[in-house]
């Protein structure tokens, strides 16, 4: 065999390689408020769209996002688009778990969005016993580079109700299956609740999904999750997680930690892994 041909051949196979290959991201990006004196989001927007382009995100998930919060990371990233509404009346008001994806790399063939509630799912409400409305977007995707599809859930669980969270892990897997049975499934969010929490392991043991993290070839865990602008930062302690079917390979796992000026882009580190399809 010629050289010509042996590089030809590298080349090719490893180009199918990286479009088998798909970076994921959950990201909490703090609600827009002016309590967050020093960290406003005026002020570090551009740091979050920059984190997420330098990272090369293909699809993530937000959490605490504000409508103009979501429209300006869709002006800062104009390759992005996004599916989701507003938790309080279902269309623009209150916080979004907005999933934003590459409309280069992606087409989204179906998306909605569900409360996380006992009583009714397609309208806001609180459920159990849940401080606050909550809720799940999904979108169904079909990645253009090898027309294979999958379904993407973003949720925010709640913060103070012990049964609400656990309950939502279970309304989450039970949608999953009612919108895409046989798809693969990627879950990503802010749940609330580290490793060691019952909640996390109605997901992690529920033998439909696992934790990217246990998967992972490569793990970078610098520190905890939640930082709360540099000032609860951990050695340990992810309650930002990503979960998913088996129909993938999990390349590498990580929390980001990147500042600029000494400063946090959120009071949450996103957190990211690269699948690789099977």
């Amino acid at each position: 065999m010629s050289r010509l041909v042996i590089f030809i051949v590298f080349v090719l196979s490893n180009f199918s390689l990286f479009a088998q290959e798909i970076n994921v991201a959950s990201f909490n990006i703090r609600l827009k408020t002016d309590g967050d004196v020093g960290n406003l989001w005026q002020d570090r927007k551009e740091a979050v769209c920059n984190l997420i382009t330098y990272h090369e995100f293909d699809i993530f998930g937000i959490q605490e996002g504000f409508q103009d919060q979501v429209e300006d990371i869709q002006q800062l990233l104009p390759d992005f688009d996004y599916v989701g509404v507003g938790r309080d009346n279902g269309a623009e008001k209150g916080e979004h778990s907005a999933i934003f994806y590459n409309k280069n790399r992606f087409d989204v063939l179906k998306s909605g969005t569900f409360w996380l509630s006992a009583t009714d799912t397609e309208k806001p409400n609180k459920g159990w016993d849940a401080a606050l409305p909550r809720i799940c977007t999904w979108g169904i995707f079909r990645d253009k580079k090898n027309n294979k599809s999958f379904i993407l859930m973003n949720t925010h669980f709640d913060h103070v109700g012990v049964q609400a969270r656990k309950e939502s892990a279970k309304l989450i897997l039970n949608k999953a299956t009612e919108f895409a049975t046989a798809l693969p499934l990627i879950l990503t969010g802010d749940f609330n609740v580290n490793e060691t929490d019952e909640a996390y392991f109605t997901l992690a043991n529920s033998g439909v999904v696992e934790d990217v993290f246990t998967k992972s070839k490569i793990v970078y865990t610098p520190n905890s999750t939640f930082n709360n602008w540099g000032k609860s930062i951990k050695p340990t302690g992810r309650i930002d997680h990503i979960f998913i079917t088996p129909h993938f390979n999990v390349e590498k796992y990580g929390i980001l930690t990147d500042t600029y000026m000494g400063k946090y882009p959120s009071d949450h580190f996103p957190v990211t892994t690269r699948l690789a399809w099977q």
